[in-house]
């Protein structure tokens, strides 16, 4: 009973880790411009981390597509995340920032999270531990590397509708 147990909790993490993926050490990012992941622009609201989340994305304009994103945990703030994906040098970059309830930073003044961008894959677009991926028009998955706090890592699902 318990190797049937133990096999469906590695094949459960086997397949929670294949929708996010790494860019391999020296490799250099696809070309990509903004019009890959425009159907991410909109007012998209979902649940997660024992909260309700909210995530809004501009339209590309300027280089850019800007977000924030923001978790509610019983009637109460928990977190933001403000950020964009832009174009740089003919690929994508994802970067982002962290901030508590009172708009306090979690990085230094001059730190962001950046993730380049891994390949474009019909629906999906893969950063460096992150996946973006279109369900529908008015649904799409965010899949995220998350780091624990021992020094492990696990994979994150947020659905979002609009």
């Amino acid at each position: 009973m318990n190797r049937i147990i133990f096999a469906f909790f590695f094949i459960s993490l086997a397949t929670q880790a294949q929708n996010t993926t790494t860019l391999p050490k020296d490799t250099t990012p696809p070309h990509a411009t903004l019009k890959d992941i425009s159907w991410m622009q909109g007012y998209w609201t979902g649940e997660a981390f024992g909260g309700i989340t909210e995530e809004i994305w501009t339209p590309p304009l300027g280089g850019s597509m800007m977000f924030s994103f923001k978790l509610v945990v019983d009637g109460e703030v928990s977190f933001y995340e403000l950020g964009h994906i832009r174009e740089v040098n003919k690929t994508l970059v994802y970067e982002l920032k962290h901030f508590n309830d009172d708009l306090k930073g979690w990085e230094e003044k001059d730190e962001v999270h950046s993730f380049k961008l891994v390949k474009v894959d019909g629906d999906r677009v893969y950063f460096d531990g992150f996946t973006f991926e279109k369900v529908s028009d008015n649904e799409i998955n965010i899949y995220a590397q998350i780091d624990n706090e021992d020094g492990s890592t696990e994979e994150v699902a947020f659905n979002f509708k609009k």
